[in-house]
């Protein structure tokens, strides 16, 4: 992955990178800090959504059936990295990256306001907003950590690696202490916590982003016209949220799933064909963009895997697993921090295994590793599918089986999550460098809407179902991991400087 940095660009000159805090610029503390509160609020959330969903009226939740649960969860996260796309290219064009980043805070926290102060209406109404703010934070925050490492290599991957412990810091925290709230207060003081997390992530970088120095700042000359999409786009959700929360149209999550996957797939075939002949790229930079589509395409089915963690994965947790330990009644949602405890244990192991690799001149390419993250995510379901041959024949399993299956998946994840960050920012070319890492979490959206209609085929009333929504998840991971080992020498040269 040794290619020129293409996020050069985003940084002005004497941009302040010399500082280091054990050999790694200041500013990747400030983004470590602001992503991890990010990540505290999602996460946090989305360890209860499903179940409050799926929850009866008389509990306090909304007594939505688990196929249209599994079906709004896929489009919310869907919509977060769909509208990466739009954070982009504001961050490009309009904003730049630091501002969009204060942007996407301010509507993160606003939205996760509403989820704990508003009726249903208003509880959806916020579900857009979040995803708003997203949609502004995940890519422009990702430029930055890039624009930090001008020289590319593998310490460039190791603070990618670094970047990611913060995400899961605050994975882990959140998927933790949000469950265990919403267990004692109730639903709705559940969503308290995210809303204060993202706050406090947004006073952090409002006090630290001196530490980025000139890197993402806004560009010059911005027209007025320019914001006419933004304007076009934000009126036009704004209008159909208000009509859907009226009631005066209605929209049915299954076939709204299925739409927007269709959406997504066109949006990027569309992007892609753009950059090859359209945009003007060099002979080398279109055979870039041939790695950014073998990419993007094995991204999105593992991610399709691997997002099942908040709707399949945790409605097994909440059915069929004995969840008493000491007495204690683990909340279902909880099991989704375990995948963060791994990461964090495992994301230094994996960023010293890259760079002593590189060393000798063995580091496995990007396509390589995309393979071993593939196959190791089909691994992990494969253990929950001799799991799930245990409930069929009338047992609850214990915990051990979820425990030991994310195990397996996050090892994948090391291989997969932060080198795909690193890849895209170093593969674009400077002058799309906010929206490729829109395209990349493009691959996130769709995987995530796939996600939650290959959950919706789970049939409550039919456990004899759940069997085999895992094991279509082995099928696709290990065929996808296979095909992408085999195309790693042609992608590899495509790849060279």
């Amino acid at each position: 992955m040794s290619a020129l940095d293409s996020i050069e660009a985003t940084a002005a000159p004497g941009a302040s990178t010399r500082a280091t805090l054990f050999g790694h610029p200041l500013g990747l503390a400030t983004l470590f800090l602001t992503e991890m509160w990010e990540r505290f609020t999602h996460y946090g959330m989305r360890a209860i959504l499903v179940l409050f969903m799926v929850a009866g009226l008389a509990e306090g939740g909304l007594g939505i059936g688990d196929k249209a649960a599994s079906s709004i969860y896929g489009l919310f996260v869907a919509g977060c990295y769909l509208l990466s796309l739009l954070g982009g290219w504001m961050a490009d064009r309009l904003l730049g990256a630091q501002r969009a980043v204060l942007c996407g805070a301010a509507l993160i926290t606003l939205g996760n306001g509403m989820l704990a102060l508003g009726t249903p209406r208003v509880f959806f109404l916020g579900l857009t907003v979040i995803a708003l703010g997203v949609g502004l934070l995940k890519p422009n925050v990702s430029v930055l950590v890039g624009a930090l490492y001008p020289e590319g290599g593998a310490r460039r991957d190791a603070g990618f690696s670094l970047f990611y412990m913060g995400i899961n810091v605050g994975a882990l925290l959140g998927a933790f202490l949000v469950p265990v709230c919403a267990a004692r207060f109730g639903w709705r003081s559940g969503f308290v916590l995210p809303t204060f997390g993202m706050l406090l992530g947004l006073v952090l970088f409002l006090l630290t982003r001196r530490t980025l120095g000139g890197a993402g700042q806004a560009p010059r000359d911005v027209r007025l016209r320019s914001w006419l999409p933004v304007a076009a786009l934000l009126g036009t959700t704004g209008l159909m949220a208000a009509l859907a929360g009226t009631g005066l149209i209605r929209v049915a999550p299954e076939a709204a799933a299925l739409a927007t996957s269709w959406l997504i797939g066109l949006l990027a075939a569309g992007y892609f064909l753009y950059l090859l002949l359209f945009a003007g790229l060099t002979a080398h930079e279109r055979a870039r963009v041939l790695v950014m589509i073998a990419l993007f395409c094995a991204a999105t089915l593992y991610y399709a895997a691997q997002e099942q963690t908040a709707t399949s994965l945790t409605l097994f947790a909440e059915r069929y697993t004995d969840r008493y330990v000491l007495g204690w009644r683990i909340p279902a949602g909880v099991f989704q921090s375990v995948s963060s405890i791994y990461i964090l244990l495992l994301a230094p192991v994996f960023s010293a295994l890259w760079i002593a690799l590189d060393r000798r001149g063995h580091d496995p390419s990007t396509p390589v590793k995309f393979a071993l993250g593939l196959i190791l995510m089909g691994a992990g379901f494969l253990v929950m599918y001799v799991a799930s041959q245990r409930v069929l024949a009338g047992h609850l399993v214990l915990p051990t089986w979820l425990v030991f299956s994310y195990g397996v998946q996050m090892c994948g994840d090391l291989c997969l999550g932060p080198v795909g960050l690193s890849s895209m920012t170093k593969l674009a070319t400077p002058r799309f460098a906010g929206q490729v890492m829109g395209i990349w979490f493009l691959a996130i959206a769709l995987g995530n809407d796939l996600a939650g209609q290959v959950a919706a085929g789970y049939d409550s009333s039919n456990v004899a179902s759940m069997p085999a929504v895992l094991l279509r998840t082995v099928s696709w991971c290990l065929i996808a991991g296979a095909a992408m080992l085999c195309l790693a020498p042609l992608l590899r040269r495509l790849m060279r400087p």
